[in-house]
């Protein structure tokens, strides 16, 4: 039986009604769109590749283990495969509102949980594949891993015959419970298992102990309340979307002029987007505080195709407070390494991993308690979140039609009504910014100032060059 892990499960347990819990991507390729039952043709001849897609979250009676995996007995291709069409005359304004409200929907529990919706009638005579699925499936790079086994890499390549499937019966109560104690009985002989090699190295030991306990200082001290702003604070149930695109090349020009990572380019720029924003709504950025959870991936290569959750993260404060762009990015370069040493994913590992060995009862119980805590009283710790996650740098095809751009999403949490993921494909990065509709419905205004913010960074750039 294939068992969530405890990750896993609390993207579960933090999606209420309110925060939906699905990350997706707007996949955008050049015409001729092909007809609906080509794309559920697709979906049917991948399958194989994505046994979650004929898959359902069933859970353990009185939460006596985590959640399962579990073949859905009246799977249906044709309920997760829809269309919809944008009404001429159609701009990207009207695709970013689709957008919104496609995310705004939450995903049938009782179901497999995805959807992938064709867009038909784009601008410039594009048409469109949105792909939702619940962050207790993928996180951001299992999310790409996932759209690879979709397209191809081969504009030519010929759909292979559908795989055939029979659903398995659905385990017994009793037998999930036996599972799931069984299962907690060999997670806790592996950690056990691995005393005997630790104890030959003890200064490892103590070193791995230590920079655990660092990072979680670290993330503790990073946990103070903010100064109130208006982009923190409660969220209702719907979402606005923007996104916008820059060349690959122009954030790695910067980086080979003025030095850091494209990680550091990136997030100088967003740290102007939401300078723009303050700005915008009146409000002053050179006494505000920006604090967003920036994701970390802790997947090992030989964990790439695997759909699950395995990410942890830092706390970061974006340098909203400064004007000039050289010295935005000097400050990102500087606070960035100095993060590094902070050892906050390890201890998010740590965490997680003990997590697994929790009693899941417990651990619902707590999150459920805290959930409904942050409906009545939102959190100022962590204002928002950025993800940026590395994609395919060569063309993706659906049904011989190249792939253009791949537009993020990234999902809301109580506390936060801003979001921005990033994510980088063929030369181009994109940028897709998440808004609350009733307190954040200006988001266009955050992906303005990032665009603004990587051409003042590449002019920066060029004036070192010429001196």
């Amino acid at each position: 039986m294939d068992r969530l892990s405890a990750l896993d499960a609390e993207f579960l347990h933090l999606e209420d009604g309110i925060a939906h819990m699905h990350i997706a991507g707007m996949c955008v390729f050049d015409g001729p769109a092909p007809g609906h039952d080509d794309v559920v043709a697709l979906l049917e001849a991948r399958l194989d590749r994505i046994p979650r897609y004929r898959q359902r979250v069933r859970s353990v009676p009185l939460e006596l283990g985590r959640p399962v995996w579990v073949d859905d007995p009246h799977f249906s291709l044709e309920y997760h495969v829809r269309a919809t069409a944008l009404a001429p005359p159609a701009d990207d304004a009207v695709l970013c509102r689709l957008m919104g409200r496609l995310m705004s929907q939450p995903l049938d529990r009782d179901r497999p949980l995805w959807e992938t919706w064709v867009v038909y009638g784009l601008p410039d005579d594009q048409w469109a594949l949105v792909c939702k699925v619940h962050h207790c499936m993928v996180d951001g790079v299992a999310g790409v891993d996932l759209l690879t086994a979709l397209l191809s890499l081969d504009p030519d390549e010929a759909l292979p015959e559908p795989t055939p499937w029979s659903p398995s019966p659905e385990p017994s109560g009793a037998a999930k419970v036996v599972d799931a104690w069984a299962g907690l009985g060999g997670d806790v002989a592996e950690v056990l298992g691995r005393l005997p090699a630790v104890a030959t190295r003890p200064a490892g030991l103590v070193r791995s102990l230590r920079d655990t306990g660092v990072g979680i200082v670290r993330f503790g001290e990073h946990l103070v309340p903010t100064p109130p702003s208006s982009i923190e604070g409660p969220i209702g149930p719907h979402r606005v979307w923007a996104h916008t695109e820059v060349p690959l090349e122009q954030v790695k020009v910067v980086r080979r002029a003025l030095g850091g990572t494209v990680n550091d380019v990136v997030l100088a720029a967003v740290a102007n987007g939401y300078r723009s924003l303050l700005l915008h709504r009146g409000e002053d950025p050179d006494g505000a505080v920006v604090r967003t959870l920036v994701p970390v991936s802790v997947r090992t290569g030989d964990a790439h195709g695997v759909t699950d959750n395995r990410v942890s993260g830092m706390l970061y404060e974006l340098p909203v407070h400064l004007a000039d762009p050289r010295e935005r990015l000097d400050t990102v370069m500087a606070e960035m390494g100095a993060l590094k040493g902070s050892h906050m994913p390890e201890a998010g590992e740590v965490v997680t991993t003990v997590g697994d060995l929790a009693p899941p009862m417990l651990l619902g119980a707590v999150s459920r308690m805290a959930i409904r805590t942050l409906r009545t009283m939102s959190q100022q710790s962590v204002n928002t979140v950025t993800t940026n996650v590395p994609g395919p740098q060569f063309p993706l095809y659906c049904l011989g039609r190249e792939m253009r751009e791949y537009r993020p999403f990234v999902p809301l949490s109580h506390g936060v009504r801003v979001g921005t993921a990033i994510l980088s494909y063929n030369g181009t990065l994109s940028f897709g910014v998440t808004g609350d509709l009733d307190t954040a419905s200006d988001v266009d205004v955050l992906a303005g100032g990032i665009v603004a913010g990587v051409d003042e960074l590449v002019a920066a750039a060029h004036r070192e060059d010429i001196s």
